[in-house]
Parts: C-alpha cells; sequence; structure tokens
C-alpha cells in the first residue's frame, strides 16, 4: 500500500514532534502548585525556587497556592494536568508520604501517577510553646500537660500531617492527653499561635526562627537525629527518650508522563538553582538541609510511603 505523500509528511511530523518540543521548552509561563497556604516551608521554598528558575528559563515561573485536605487538592489537580512541563508541584511529605494511607478516596496513587523529578532537600519539626505556658523544658510541658489531661491544646498544618503524626505518637509515648487543633496549612496556624489562641504547635521549624528570635515562641525538642545547626541548643526528642525522628522532604513534581527530556531539563535548572550560594545560604538559614539522594527520586518517595504507613493507620484509626 502506498500512502500519499501529504500523509507520509504528516506522520513524520508527529513522529518529529515530541523531541521538538522537549527541546524548545519552555515557551510560556511555568506554574508551580503548593499544597499548603502562604507562609509555611513549602511556600517559602517554592517562591525561593520560581524566582531563580524564572531567571535561568527565560520564561516566567508562578506559584499557585492550592491548600486543604493534607496536600491532596494540590496533588489531585497536578494529576489531572496535562503532561507537558508547565505544571509542577513542590511535592513534600502530606501529600504524597501520609495522605494517600489516610485518604484512599484521593484518588491518586504517589508514585505511578506522577513523575518526581527533582529532591531538593528536608526540614525538620519542633514542638513550639507559648512564653506564657512557663514550660521551659519538654519534662516540664508533659508534666503540665499530665496534670490537667486534656486541658492544653496543639495545633497541627491539618489532619494527617506530619505535624499531626508526630504530635499522636509523642502523645503516645509521653502518655500525656491533648487536643488537636487542625488548620489548613502552617501559615493561618502561626497566627492563631502567635495571638495566643492556641498555647503548643508541631510545625517546621523553617517558617518559625523568627518567632524564636523575637521570643514568640520556644522549642523544646526537634525530630532531627542530631541537633540542628539552627538551633544547636534545643534538644532533639531522641536525646529526650522519645523515639521520634521525622523529616519533611521537598522536591519538584509533575504529571506521569512527563517527557524526559523535559523531566532532564527541568532537574538540570534546579540543580543549577541549588548551586548558588544565595539559594543555598538562605536554605541554610531555613533549617532546610541540602543532601544529595542516594536513590533515585521516585524509589525514595515510595520507601518514604511505606515507612509512613503505620503511624498513618494508627491515627486513622483513631
Amino acid at each position: 500500500m502506498t500512502l500519499p505523500i501529504r500523509s507520509i509528511t504528516f506522520a513524520l511530523l508527529i513522529c518529529l514532534a515530541p523531541p521538538a518540543l522537549a527541546q524548545d521548552w519552555p515557551t510560556k509561563p511555568v506554574r508551580i502548585l503548593v499544597s499548603f497556604p502562604a507562609g509555611g516551608a513549602s511556600d517559602l521554598v517554592a517562591r525561593l525556587l520560581a524566582q531563580h528558575l524564572t531567571e535561568s528559563l527565560g520564561q516566567q515561573v508562578v506559584v499557585e497556592n492550592k491548600p486543604g485536605a493534607a496536600g491532596t487538592i494540590a496533588a489531585g489537580e497536578l494529576k489531572s494536568s496535562p503532561a507537558d512541563g508547565y505544571t509542577l508541584m513542590l511535592s513534600n511529605l502530606t501529600p504524597f508520604s501520609i495522605a494517600p494511607t489516610l485518604m484512599p478516596e484521593a484518588g491518586y496513587d504517589p508514585v505511578t501517577d506522577f513523575t518526581h523529578v527533582s529532591y531538593l532537600g528536608a526540614s525538620h519539626l519542633a514542638l513550639f510553646v507559648q512564653p506564657e505556658l512557663e514550660a521551659p523544658d519538654l519534662a516540664a510541658f508533659v508534666a503540665k500537660a499530665k496534670a490537667a489531661p486534656g486541658s492544653l491544646d496543639y495545633g497541627s498544618s491539618g489532619v494527617g500531617s506530619w505535624g499531626h503524626l508526630v504530635a499522636e505518637t509523642f502523645k503516645a509515648e509521653a502518655g500525656a492527653e491533648m487536643e488537636h487543633i487542625p488548620y489548613q496549612g502552617s501559615g493561618p496556624m502561626v497566627l492563631d499561635f502567635r495571638a495566643d489562641i492556641i498555647a503548643a504547635m508541631f510545625d517546621a521549624v523553617t517558617q518559625n526562627l523568627p518567632l524564636i528570635a523575637e521570643g514568640t515562641a520556644v522549642p523544646l525538642a526537634v525530630t532531627s537525629p542530631e541537633r540542628l545547626a539552627v538551633l544547636p541548643e534545643v534538644p532533639t526528642f531522641r536525646e529526650l527518650g522519645y523515639d521520634i525522628v521525622a523529616e519533611n522532604w521537598l522536591g519538584l513534581s509533575a504529571p506521569a508522563g512527563l517527557d524526559p527530556a523535559i523531566a532532564a531539563k527541568i532537574d538540570a535548572a534546579v540543580a543549577q538553582v541549588l548551586a548558588q550560594p544565595a539559594v543555598t545560604g538562605q536554605f541554610a538559614t531555613w533549617g532546610i538541609e541540602l543532601a544529595p539522594l542516594d536513590a533515585d527520586f521516585a524509589a525514595f518517595i515510595t520507601s518514604q510511603y511505606e515507612a509512613w504507613k503505620v503511624p498513618a493507620q494508627k491515627v486513622a484509626v483513631k
């Protein structure tokens, strides 16, 4: 059978189109979805990344906050977006490692429904309390919680967030009862903490360093394996006898099916940004650790999903 010349030409164009598109990317603005409101660690990192990617890619990179449902709203939008490199997400622990266990109705697989492009780094959590609580250390805080069960409340960035899971693990290990006040992200929680509406919060160190500096928040313990360079005087939970170590990994992800050539361009651009002293310095100031991954990013997310299943299931059945 002989094809008309026009059909042959069209077929050749189809075959050549994907590489040409990958080579030209980006030709229009790129958006980065953030699964929490403005002010949290993910938002801060996404905006810093967007600023420098705009310069390196020659196209505007914008941040869109899509908070709600433990990050599953943003992840769901990412899944349903075209896999063309123009919709990315500042991926992190909650929507990809925790929420799929707590919320199977979210409707996505954290590994197979996405292309996980670049690992960025990790931040750690701390238990912060009001100075007025007069609990200068973790032992004093536990004593207050035990003295009046249920009288102390704590905030987290949402039901199923890592702050929620770490807090519930702490409560179980300490034998202390506290009321959980969930928020739609760290931003609104910190506002209530500043306003003395909540007495304590389990939140990332990153966005709370200014509160510590001004004396508004007292960090009692951190979830890092060792003391943090930005808070050398604050002990780890493990130091204090609690088997609690947790980090919030941060990365950049896209819908499944992203052209590998585009993924490679994004990853290379991210690597260039992360190598800039201004960026590494800002990450260090925020207490975010930049470290290369020993494994493939998708394999890392798979391992994190499995590791958080048991604590997530414990919260789910409460």
